[in-house]
């Protein structure tokens, strides 16, 4: 199989809260090939069982994701679900204008706020000379078949923000 091949993944996954279990469960993913997109640690939350729930994305081929999850197993980590189905399009969009002053972490929550896509890539970049206006690459990884939905969330979310949108890049993971 080639990078060509590659899709995105979720994994979620329940950790023990002690030092050194985010890097144990990470180390069987690097160790087989899977290339991090996105790593959620709701220290926040618990499971039933107590442990810390944590999704992380992950892109690589179907074939190699069967092998991270079974070297996953294999060091003890335990796998609430081993999603490869969830992300399967992708989007990327550009956004211009005042990002950083209209709070870009609530922009980056917003744009995920259709619930069936998460922000898999940013890049922000901003010129001096240009006060207050920045432009930001982000692509999104979209549940299959929810890319008008996840796009008019953009829409709304550039509209309420005031931010010029260039859309869409539109393509498969």
């Amino acid at each position: 199989m080639s990078e060509a091949d590659d899709r995105a993944h979720t994994l979620r996954l329940e950790l023990v809260d002690e030092p050194g279990e985010l890097l144990r469960a990470l180390s069987p993913i690097a160790d087989n090939g899977g290339n991090l997109l996105s790593i959620f640690h709701e220290r926040g939350s618990l499971t039933p069982r107590g442990h810390i729930p944590v999704e992380v994305d992950l892109e690589c081929s179907p074939e190699r994701f069967e092998h991270v999850v079974d070297a996953l197993r294999d060091a003890g980590v335990t796998i609430i679900q081993a999603d490869s189905e969830r992300y399967g399009e992708a989007l990327s969009v550009l956004l211009v204008g005042d990002l950083v002053d209209t709070d870009l972490s609530d922009t980056l929550a917003e744009l995920e706020g259709c619930g069936s896509a998460t922000v898999a890539d940013f890049s922000l970049t901003t010129e001096k000379g240009t006060k207050g206006v920045s432009s930001a690459r982000v692509r999104l990884a979209i549940e299959s078949g929810s890319t008008e939905r996840a796009l008019e969330q953009v829409r709304d979310v550039a509209a309420q923000k005031d931010l010029a949108i260039v859309e869409p890049l539109v393509g498969e993971l």
